[in-house]
């Protein structure tokens, strides 16, 4: 299998993957992305449907959008992304992965849960009917119990006074969490980060 290209939504993500081979700032939605590559893993943060926790690494298995396109992940990229998580002794959790255009919070958490998905982003499935193998590996940052508020889609939020604690807890796991996700991408597809 050649090198995938790994895509980073956020600027942050990006960043704290740079010593990541072939990681690319493909924005949020993908607005950035050129399109190139014909394996591509889409990483970063995630939002959880279901209980679990945070720094919990998913692995889908597939993916849907809200408008209802699906993608099957690729299942030697998923095995290989399982496998390493395992071995590096952090939780992980499978099952299919939500695409939404905006942060799913409150209520759609639930309502989406109960459709049996167990995490969102906001990118993956925005590669379904492409002809590219897709793999995904994402970091659980927030969960039902205490998410985040949907303003965290751009940093205006922390020009919010009631959003400083959601910035600290921020500052704090989000940059935990992407190192535990570059040795992920490291132990599964190799090279140095």
């Amino acid at each position: 299998m050649p090198d995938p290209r790994i895509l980073a939504p956020t600027w942050f993500e990006y960043c704290l993957l740079r010593g990541v081979p072939g990681v690319t700032h493909a924005g949020i939605g993908l607005r950035r992305w050129d399109g190139e590559g014909s394996d591509v893993v889409v990483t970063g943060l995630a939002g959880a449907l279901v209980p679990m926790s945070p720094g919990t690494i998913v692995v889908p298995d597939e993916v849907a959008t809200v408008g209802g396109k699906s993608l099957r992940c690729d299942s030697e990229l998923r095995d290989r992304f399982v496998q390493a998580v395992e071995a590096l002794g952090y939780p992980v959790r499978t099952g299919p992965l939500l695409t939404a255009g905006a942060m799913v919070t409150g209520p759609e958490r639930v309502l989406w849960a109960g459709r049996g998905f167990v995490a969102a982003d906001m990118e993956t499935g925005l590669l379904a009917g492409r002809p590219i193998r897709v793999g995904a590996v994402r970091v659980v940052l927030d969960a039902p119990a205490r998410e985040i508020s949907a303003d965290w889609v751009t940093w205006r939020a922390a020009l919010r006074p009631a959003r400083w604690g959601e910035a600290v807890m921020l500052g704090v796991r989000a940059p935990r969490y992407m190192r535990r996700l570059a040795r992920v991408l490291e132990s599964a597809l190799g090279g140095a980060v």
